[in-house]
């Protein structure tokens, strides 16, 4: 976690606080009432409009504090359990901090975790499977780096493996964490069984069971050459074609390069922004050294290199080999390479 609010309501709330700032390896602000405010403790009027205020600001939020008085104040806040902070709990001497609110996507089980041992106290978790001693899908994909297509479905998986029933996992790249045959089996594609409980890992498309956990790994990498002031709804236009076309998953994109005299291109900056992933800009004379497949001469005219798409693409993939090679319109190009690791 990057940021971390701490809300303490007594005077023994702080010194927990004081405790626990040097603990949690993140930028942490802590919140009291206005009277206990300092030039470390920022003030609030009332608990409900600060958290309110900062809610999404922070990754995690930690509450010195009754857990009846914590429900009440967080409820109109929470939307899923996919885009909620962690939420901890900790009573006034430090002896329990209660994972609340997204413990596994969210990280509160590990919060919950330093604050008890910052406190010499103790984590209380209450998700399923911890309290089973049983692997929870939502935790190995989060430590994997893998996006999960349709949370909804982790709860069936999870709900599979408290019920005793090994399930079933398609995952050619062994992004997953799921060797133990006590909870899962291990299929190829034409082995998978529709209906039954199973987690699909794949960067492509077409995945045949609509009941399987999807979950997608972070290796697409996109190279993208653009005219000047092309708007950035013509160039996601095209990323979302060429990706359709070739049944590759957006979720999977972690990566787009350009050229260097892009860095200031509004509808590619704007582009990579939605697509949720931080540009890279090579130089020329790196784009130079990758043999791409198809130079260009109207490029290496206009640019001064033969290639800046499929040569991004390659250099951001580490690769070689090309998965979608150039496409273009009459203001975008893209081509698209994938990195071997997830």
């Amino acid at each position: 976690m990057e940021r971390i609010a701490i809300y303490a309501l007594t005077r023994q709330g702080l010194d927990i606080a004081a405790r626990l700032v040097p603990e949690l390896n993140a930028e942490v602000e802590v919140f009291a009432p206005s009277r206990m405010a300092s030039e470390s403790v920022r003030g609030f009027d009332t608990l409900a409009r600060a958290v309110a205020d900062n809610f999404t600001r922070f990754d995690g939020h930690v509450f010195i504090a009754a857990a009846g008085i914590v429900v009440r104040t967080i409820a109109p806040l929470l939307k899923s359990k996919d885009v909620d902070p962690a939420v901890v709990v900790m009573d006034q001497v430090g002896r329990f901090a209660v994972s609340l609110i997204s413990g596994h996507l969210g990280g509160a089980n590990e919060l919950a975790g330093t604050c008890a041992r910052a406190t010499n106290g103790q984590a209380v978790i209450t998700t399923a499977t911890d309290s089973a001693g049983l692997p929870s899908l939502d935790m190995l994909a989060k430590q994997a780096g893998l996006v999960i297509g349709n949370p909804g479905r982790v709860k069936a998986v999870n709900g599979a493996l408290l019920d005793g029933k090994v399930v079933q996992v398609f995952d050619p790249a062994r992004c997953l964490d799921a060797d133990d045959a006590r909870f899962f089996r291990r299929v190829r594609r034409f082995e998978w069984t529709a209906g039954e409980p199973g987690v699909w890992v794949s960067w492509e498309t077409g995945c045949p069971d609509p009941d399987a956990l999807r979950l997608y790994p972070p290796v697409l990498m996109l190279g993208v050459g653009c005219r000047r002031d092309v708007p950035a709804a013509d160039i996601l236009a095209h990323i979302r074609n060429v990706l359709d076309a070739a049944g590759l998953a957006e979720q999977s994109v972690a990566g787009l390069g350009s050229i260097e005299a892009k860095r200031d291109e509004p509808g590619l900056l704007e582009a990579a922004r939605e697509m949720g992933v931080a540009p890279t800009f090579f130089d020329k004379e790196t784009l130079d050294s990758v043999q791409a497949p198809n130079p260009s001469g109207a490029v290496m005219r206009n640019m001064g290199v033969g290639s800046v798409s499929e040569a991004s693409a390659l250099l951001l993939a580490g690769s070689r080999e090309l998965l979608v090679e150039k496409t273009k319109t009459r203001t975008v190009t893209l081509a698209v390479a994938r990195r071997r690791t997830c």
